[in-house]
């Protein structure tokens, strides 16, 4: 049986069950954001891309495999989920839910020629 946070998922099998959490509480597990409610104002303001697709839904279904692209800070962030996690742990546990696309150190870089 399926747990709570099991959704079936269309595609090649109608059977397969995929895990997913909320888009806040995983963005708030993976630290990105301090509180969950400014992981979903992000969300409600349209900032917020699930695989290249905006939302505006901090409640939209995120499971591994997912690419989130948001704003945080001064930074545009582009990261594929690998876990979702079962819990707010400490950065190196939070840091292994996600994979980093642009894996890019604004000290090494120099700062942002938007800036």
């Amino acid at each position: 049986m399926a747990g709570p946070h099991a959704n079936r998922t269309g595609g090649k099998s109608a059977g397969t069950v995929r895990a997913t959490i909320r888009l806040d509480k995983w963005l708030w597990q993976a630290r990105f954001f301090k509180t969950r409610a400014l992981a979903a104002e992000v969300a409600e303001g349209g900032h917020l891309r699930i695989n290249a697709m905006p939302t505006r839904k901090p409640g939209a279904a995120v499971g591994a495999g997912d690419v989130l692209t948001f704003p945080q800070g001064n930074r545009i962030r582009l990261v594929r989920i690998l876990a979702i996690g079962l819990r707010r742990g400490p950065a190196n546990e939070a840091q292994a839910l996600y994979l980093d696309l642009d894996p890019r150190d604004p000290g090494v870089l120099g700062p942002d020629p938007l800036e």
